[in-house]
């Protein structure tokens, strides 16, 4: 399931990627791009009631808080988030991350970030941004987990990322 988010819903859009999930976001969209985008097969998320008309199958969150929206979307989508899929995508511009040579993140990151994540060091393909496990994700996979979107029964370990650009 692919998204865009409306100009309101920037955590949350930031989380759907978190979770894996394509989502565009952007601080403004120019006339004609948001039907653009909504035509590229995305549902339309939104918390702004004029403009659900924009696309039959607009989701309208009630909901202020991230956890609350994510939740929401669960009840009204049926997510069902696959921890595989967590922190794929570039959290800045939801393009896919891929792993970096080590000749090349030896370069790009502090030295010992270097070698306490060696084969684990990633680069967004887009925009150049560089992650690796880090505190900042144990976090995050915490917080992930305080919303019922993990199941910590099932193996779903902890893990952590940290930008660098």
């Amino acid at each position: 399931m692919k998204f865009v988010a409306d100009t309101m819903l920037g955590r949350l859009a930031k989380w759907l990627r978190v979770l894996g999930y394509d989502t565009h976001y952007q601080s403004h969209y120019h006339p004609g791009q948001l039907e653009a985008l909504v035509g590229e097969d995305r549902r339309f998320l939104t918390r702004d009631r004029k403009m659900c008309p924009l696309d039959t199958r607009a989701v309208f969150l009630q909901q202020e808080k991230v956890g609350e929206q994510l939740a929401e979307l669960t009840s009204l989508l049926g997510l069902k988030p696959d921890p595989a899929l967590r922190f794929l995508r570039c959290l800045r511009c939801n393009a896919l991350l891929k792993t970096v040579p080590e000749a090349t993140a030896r370069e790009k990151v502090p030295e010992y970030v270097f070698y306490e994540n060696r084969g684990q060091i990633k680069v967004c393909r887009k925009c150049g941004c560089y992650f690796w496990p880090g505190s900042h994700r144990e976090r995050m996979v915490k917080q992930l987990h305080a919303w019922g979107l993990t199941d910590a029964s099932k193996g779903e370990g902890i893990a952590n990322v940290k930008i660098h650009s």
